[in-house]
């Protein structure tokens, strides 16, 4: 009895400092990042396969509904008074998603679909934080009057994921919308329109494979 003590006294220390560790590390990896604490170990698994965000401020935010979409990546207003290097992002996050007609908190999906989610919005960050002020400006105005360059956005945030090797979330999270989640089917119709499909994500992901092959 004293023995099995023990061993659990142990297990649950060697939990608390990995616990402390991965906190840690966290902060080293991500100190300009704001995170959520409730879906804290989802944000940090997608931002994991994206090292080249390391040191840009990321702010994860939850809204009460964010219109056409259940996550929204943009640059913080005063980014645009800054270098591209210097600027900051805001990732919002709906609280709620309607699903069968119920409204289900976003912080209950699945967890691989969660991470997929927000792997997809990263990519948005790595694809605005290349562009000049002026480019990430006139690439905004497109997003809002164009349907052909909404799609050209969503794809080319799909593709950054996918290339960054999410694409176990990226497919988890698109299998969950087109097939499982029962979301309104103008929900559907909108990631079917703008995003890539399962196919396609295959394709990118053999073409990445194989230029790799190469090396």
């Amino acid at each position: 009895m004293v023995l099995s003590s023990v061993i659990i006294t142990y297990i649950i220390l060697m939990m608390l400092i990995k616990l402390i560790i991965l906190m840690l590390m966290t902060n080293q990896l991500y100190p300009k990042t704001v995170i959520p604490e409730s879906i804290k170990n989802e944000i940090e698994t997608a931002l994991s396969f994206y090292p080249d965000l390391k040191d840009t401020a990321i702010n994860f935010e939850f809204k009460k509904n964010i219109k056409k979409s259940t996550m929204q990546a943009q640059p913080t207003a005063s980014s645009f008074l800054k270098r591209k290097g210097q600027r900051s992002y805001n990732i919002f996050i709906s609280e709620t998603v309607k699903i069968s007609g119920e409204v289900l908190y976003t912080v209950d999906m699945p967890q691989e679909v969660l991470i997929g989610w927000i792997g997809h919005e990263l990519g948005h960050v790595m694809d605005y934080k290349n562009r000049s002020n002026l480019n990430l400006m006139w690439f905004g105005v497109k997003y809002l009057l164009s349907d052909n360059h909404i799609a050209t956005a969503e794809r080319a945030a799909d593709t950054y994921a996918v290339q960054s090797g999410m694409e176990q979330y990226i497919l988890k999270t698109k299998d969950f919308i087109l097939s499982q989640a029962n979301l309104e089917q103008s929900y559907i119709a909108r990631i079917k329109k703008y995003y890539l499909s399962p196919e396609e994500i295959m394709d990118i992901i053999n073409q990445r494979d194989a230029n790799l092959s190469e090396y």
